[in-house]
């Protein structure tokens, strides 16, 4: 494909240096406080802020060093074949870095980089004997990276599997995880100018999203989690509900080491998701899911098309799980894309285990050097009030 087909908007997939998928505990996986943790606003429930930190936070105790456009020329030059202008870092994530790269004579794209320099998650000891009991992470990056993060091969498992089924997402130009372009995992993919469904949510892309998200959940594997690794032969073949439990229950103690309200809670916390749990039947198949699927994690083309980003978590999973965080993050929009048939006790269990996610995630995520601390306190708040609150709720 030319560089002429790709800036005129060629469609279909590229696979550049393609590489097996690592997993990730936590985040979309479908962990959604462990990645790209979505806001929700809420009033003070017993924890307080820490002072944002000043200036380019430390890493291993050093600055992070973020891409800057000298090194990003080769890679640009490389895989497009163009020349770059200038390098903006956007705001957002906790587990990859997002540029725009302004481009001479041609539309600007988008930059994704996984790196230790742009993942702000702490990884424990914990979560990584836990990947390699599933045979997630076996391999690492080239880019030094830790392997269970997310990254490019995630993304292009999840990425070829949406494009075939017409849901529509960034078009892909350039993807490498070897580490020889960029000290890094890399993808270039289209700049979606549209903005986000956060301003559109009464207009027709909402009803094309829901669309969109019938086709996905109609996309069945037998065995559950990311694409890249259902897809090659290692999915996991126990019940989706047991393993939110393994979740919301180190969710748990982890929030009550933390809270001292929820430690208070915890025995009947722990009782309520074990009976619910125990009380869910197996099933057969699981849907394909986005996992962490709020109205900013959607552009609007030019078209007026709904684009999902941030779908490196995809994953084949219950439903349910999707719906429960569709109903956090749109509120009173959920309706238009509610479906019938979902299993309401399966959402009641879900639901806790999401409130506790996003507790245990967002206070992890601030023992490193995030800097945006209010924000991510913010949510704390507004989940800890409804896990107090459970089960009035």
């Amino acid at each position: 494909m030319s560089t002429a087909q790709i800036f005129n908007g060629a469609r279909g997939r590229r696979r550049h240096n393609r590489v097996a998928q690592d997993g990730e505990r936590g985040g979309a996986s479908p962990h959604a406080s462990h990645s790209g943790t979505p806001g929700h606003p809420g009033g003070r429930a017993g924890v307080r802020a820490d002072a944002p930190p000043r200036g380019t936070p430390p890493v291993n105790g050093r600055e992070r060093r973020f891409a800057e456009r000298e090194e990003l020329t080769g890679l640009v030059r490389d895989a497009l074949g163009r020349r770059l202008v200038a390098v903006e870092r956007l705001r957002g994530g906790t587990s990859k870095g997002v540029y725009r790269l302004t481009l001479d004579d041609a539309p600007s794209v988008v930059l994704y980089v996984w790196s230790d320099e742009e993942d702000f998650w702490t990884r424990t000891a914990g979560d990584r004997d836990e990947l390699r009991q599933r045979g997630e992470g076996a391999e690492r990056g080239s880019g030094g990276r830790s392997p269970e993060v997310s990254g490019v091969r995630l993304f292009e498992a999840a990425h070829a599997r949406l494009a075939d089924l017409g849901v529509r997402v960034p078009r892909l130009y350039f993807a490498d995880g070897s580490g020889r372009r960029y000290p890094g995992e890399v993808a270039l993919v289209e700049d979606v100018r549209g903005g986000t469904l956060e301003a559109q949510m009464t207009g027709p892309a909402m009803g094309r999203l829901a669309e969109g998200l019938a086709v996905m959940a109609r996309c069945r594997s037998p065995q559950h989690g990311k694409v890249a690794l259902v897809e090659n032969g290692r999915g996991d073949p126990r019940p989706a509900s047991q393993r939110v439990l393994e979740w919301a229950l180190r969710d748990l103690a982890e929030a009550a080491s933390r809270v001292e309200r929820i430690r208070e809670i915890r025995g009947r916390l722990a009782d309520d998701l074990g009976q619910m749990a125990a009380g869910l039947r197996p099933r057969e198949s699981h849907g394909l899911i986005h996992g962490e699927l709020g109205p900013d994690h959607v552009l609007i083309d030019e078209h007026g098309e709904p684009v999902l980003i941030d779908i490196e978590g995809t994953m084949y999973f219950d439903v349910e799980w999707e719906h429960v965080f569709l109903r956090l993050r749109f509120g009173p929009h959920y309706g238009r894309l509610r479906v019938e048939g979902l299993d309401e006790a399966r959402m009641r269990f879900y639901r806790l285990a999401q409130h506790l996610s996003l507790v245990a995630g967002p206070l992890r995520l601030l023992d490193g050097d995030f800097p945006d601390r209010e924000s991510m306190m913010g949510i704390v708040r507004h989940h800890l009030a409804e896990v107090l609150a459970w089960p009035a709720r």
